[in-house]
């Protein structure tokens, strides 16, 4: 039990750290920029059939919260730890004047990993609400569409190329890497067909979700290697300094906790 305590305590402190780091960078901002999908860019049918898209993931990440929770008493600090990630991975917007939004991480591919991409979906929710509340970063009437592309696009999208990837004796550094890889663009991906599909009132769909497509390109495939680096980083520190907390996790097996993977 006291040792329990002291991890709880321990990952309480990682939280105060993250949100603090947070803090920081917004007191030495400059320029303001909205990220994500700006407040009023999208038409309100549109706004209103990506929160009923996005409210059941939601959903679905509180239920297994409490289940999980209610096994554990550690999970939720955990919990805690990855949403202060996410908060402040995406905390770090490039302009794309030409697509109406900004690129930034996403930083989901690693709770998806590590807790399940539907409790991933939910911090990022609790991330983006917060953004939008007190940051101006995002839009509340956009809430629903960030969460579909941000949280449930690309935790799923993570999840899935890193457990394909383990699947097929890929090692874990490098599963880690495509999936903060591929779940960062198709975050933009999907940001791209929500833009399109929103904003083309009586234009055809495809020419324009090309071109907001192609206006990400520049910034989104540095940033795309960046995530996967970042994943992977993270990924492998836990492997070396708590291989134990992965096996808990279900990240890895039991008897890969010893050696080199």
């Amino acid at each position: 039990m006291k040792n329990q305590k002291s991890k709880i305590k321990n990952q309480n402190c990682g939280i105060f750290i993250f949100l603090l780091t947070a803090y920081c960078l917004l007191l030495t901002a400059g320029e303001a920029h909205a990220m994500h999908i700006s407040e009023g860019i999208l038409p309100l049918n549109w706004a209103a059939l990506w929160f009923a898209v996005a409210i059941p993931f939601v959903a679905l990440g509180l239920r297994k919260l409490k289940i999980l929770s209610a096994q554990d008493l550690s999970i939720k600090p955990l919990v805690g730890l990855m949403a202060a990630i996410v908060f402040v991975v995406s905390l770090m917007p490039i302009p794309v004047p030409t697509a109406g939004t900004c690129s930034h991480p996403g930083g989901t591919a690693i709770p998806a990993i590590l807790i399940s991409p539907t409790i991933s979906i939910l911090v990022t929710g609790v991330a983006l609400l917060i953004q939008a509340l007190f940051f101006a970063h995002g839009g509340l009437s956009t809430w629903g569409a960030d969460v579909v592309s941000m949280g449930v696009v690309g935790s799923f999208a993570g999840y899935g190329v890193f457990r394909l990837l383990r699947k097929f004796n890929a090692g874990l550094a490098v599963s880690a890497f495509f999936a903060g890889i591929i779940s960062d663009w198709a975050i933009y991906l999907t940001t791209s067909v929500e833009l399109a599909a929103g904003i083309r009132g009586d234009s055809p769909f495809w020419p324009l979700f090309s071109k907001i497509a192609i206006a990400f390109v520049p910034t989104q495939l540095p940033l795309g290697i960046v995530e996967g680096a970042m994943t992977a980083g993270m990924v492998n520190l836990l492997f070396k300094r708590r291989a134990d907390l992965l096996v808990k996790l279900g990240v890895i097996k039991p008897e890969h906790a010893g050696g080199a993977i």
